[in-house]
């Protein structure tokens, strides 16, 4: 057993030095003070007290050093999966402690999906879900996210839901009951935060906000005068617990669970390839990553922690700061840490209301504008389908947004493997060369022979495409046409429907008296038309590696001068 391959620790190890020591530090340090307010935020907006937000910071980070592929990943809690914990579990929680059960149950079943998907090798599945779908699916999760915080930014209760115009019009109706001291203090640290990113200043503008709401609010005194803040927050580590398993809950909390194996891992793929492409002394591998994404909530789960993944803003902080190794998330960790023994009480005074504009300002910057302008120019069916799940997030919520994603990525897979492109062939003049009819002008098109190219693997989905395609070019030329010539270069596979196809094809000609040619059919695919007789029925010599040298055999073999060229052919190839 390769010990290496299951704990990339090993790789880095025990080569560590005091260089990559100074860069891990300063990064750890770093992340982690930034981690201390998202984590806080986004447990709030994942329905449960913010304190858990910091167990979310631990033992994950940990766990991810040892067994993650990706030196720069910052792993935590992160908004996306916040929102998919809040419509999952919010509607199966009936108070509060059931929902921080359901919640820490969750990532234990995440952790599960996503460990047994990489012992499996199952990385690839999330291929099935396109870039435009989930560029459509986290722009309008965006939304839905920073509005869900109207709540807190305005001081006015809103009841919970998914739906952004239910959030919206249930905002208008308590407008006579905004706090503005709240929404000055939420406003503030929105304003606060961007002028910090503007400006590039060392510090984390999260936390300059979170300094800044404690400081206005215990001087002013703005707690007695409605403005919400977190107050008592417990101290010391999580304790150690077994999950509550029910199988009751279990079955109910699957979709969701999927939902977020899925998303959080794509998530957390996409930032670590993007950040590894500028370091190259080391891979990062999917299915490794599934494996300790999935031991990170596995093991968080026994600590009091939610569902978490890698993060964008953190990995990009993580890197630019000198992150050398997983390390630097163990110092993330002992920051957390050390803010829950000794540092807690700090935090009485935090408006949740800053906690709001955190997420809001990180959530908004992950609409994708740029995506869709891209789409919209490039390719207007990938752009409606961006268009599509957008629209199906934001008007039916975040769970059916996400089955509409599923559903067209699909269904797109679907429809183009069963009508990929083909094209009929045309030759250059005076070169042996053989050109798209429809993307060249001035081909030489003879009336007596058809060359047809089918650019996909040929199998029972694109069968009745194919060959509809083929008999209709056939009927097109008429009489006059006396060879027909299927170009496979292109073809990487076929089916036994495919061999019922090109049958059916073979005799299609036969019957018009029209010669059947194939060329540069592939190794593999030859081997299925001699085990099923197609070659043996057209006869080897009807069988070329490129077109022209099938024209020219053609030619010979109308003039009654075909046999010495055939042999001569054959031996060359």
């Amino acid at each position: 057993m390769n010990f290496k391959q299951y704990f990339p620790i090993l790789e880095w190890l025990p080569q560590y030095n005091s260089e990559f020591f100074k860069g891990d530090l300063i990064a750890g340090l770093t992340v982690g003070v930034m981690l201390i307010p998202q984590g806080m935020a986004y447990a709030m907006l994942a329905g449960m007290p913010p304190i858990y937000g910091l167990y979310a910071s631990i033992i994950p980070l940990i766990l991810y050093a040892i067994f993650g592929t990706s030196r720069q990943l910052a792993v935590g809690p992160v908004a996306m999966v916040a929102l998919l914990i809040a419509a999952g579990v919010g509607e199966l929680a009936t108070d509060t402690t059931e929902f921080i059960s359901l919640a820490i149950l969750l990532a234990l079943m995440v952790g599960v999906i996503q460990l047994l998907m990489g012992l499996f090798r199952l990385g690839f599945l999330v291929n099935f879900l396109s870039h435009p779908v989930i560029a459509g699916f986290t722009s309008a999760a965006a939304l839905i996210i920073g509005f869900s915080q109207l709540k807190h930014l305005l001081g006015i209760d809103i009841p919970r839901s998914n739906h952004i115009h239910e959030i919206i019009g249930n905002a208008f109706s308590n407008v006579d009951a905004i706090n503005y001291q709240t929404l000055t203090i939420g406003l503030v640290a929105i304003g606060l935060i961007l002028l910090v990113k503007k400006v590039k200043l060392p510090i984390p503008g999260p936390l300059l906000a979170v300094v800044f709401g404690i400081l206005a609010v215990w001087g002013l005194g703005w707690h007695e005068e409605g403005v919400k803040i977190v107050r008592e927050v417990p101290k010391g580590l999580p304790a150690f617990g077994i999950p509550s398993l029910n199988m009751e809950n279990v079955r109910a909390l699957l979709p969701i669970a999927l939902t977020i194996s899925f998303i959080g891992f794509m998530e957390s793929i996409a930032v670590a390839k993007a950040i590894q492409a500028k370091h190259k002394n080391y891979q990062v591998l999917p299915n490794q990553e599934l494996i300790a994404l999935g031991m990170a909530n596995i093991g968080g789960s026994f600590f009091q922690a939610f569902p978490t993944t890698g993060g964008f803003s953190r990995t990009a902080v993580n890197d630019q700061t000198g992150a050398k190794t997983g390390m630097a998330s163990v110092f993330s960790a002992v920051l957390i840490a050390l803010t829950l023994l000794f540092l807690t009480p700090l935090f009485y005074y935090l408006p949740k209301a800053i906690l709001a504009s955190v997420i809001m300002v990180a959530v908004f910057g992950l609409i994708d504008f740029k995506e869709a302008k891209h789409l919209w120019h490039t390719d207007r069916g990938d752009f409606l389908m961006m268009l599509a799940t957008f629209l199906g997030t934001l008007s039916l919520g975040i769970e059916e947004g996400i089955l509409i994603g599923v559903v067209l990525s699909l269904g797109l897979i679907i429809f183009r493997t069963t009508q990929p492109h083909t094209a009929v062939l045309g030759k250059i003049p005076g070169k042996p060369h053989y050109k798209n009819v429809d993307r060249f002008d001035h081909l030489e098109v003879r009336e007596d022979i058809l060359i047809f190219r089918f650019d996909a693997r040929l199998y029972f989905a694109n069968v009745s495409f194919f060959k509809e395609k083929v008999e209709a070019e056939i009927l097109k030329k008429g009489k006059a046409l006396k060879l027909f010539l299927l170009d496979a270069d292109s073809m990487n596979g076929v089916d036994s429907s495919g061999v019922h196809a090109i049958e059916d094809i073979i005799e299609f000609c036969h019957d018009r008296n029209i010669q059947f040619q194939f060329v540069g059919v592939k190794g593999p695919i030859r081997d299925i038309f001699h085990r099923a007789g197609i070659v043996e029925e057209i006869g080897d010599d009807n069988v070329f590696f490129r077109i022209q040298h099938a024209v020219d055999f053609y030619d010979k073999k109308t003039n009654k001068r075909y046999h010495e060229y055939a042999l001569q052919t054959n031996e060359d190839e």
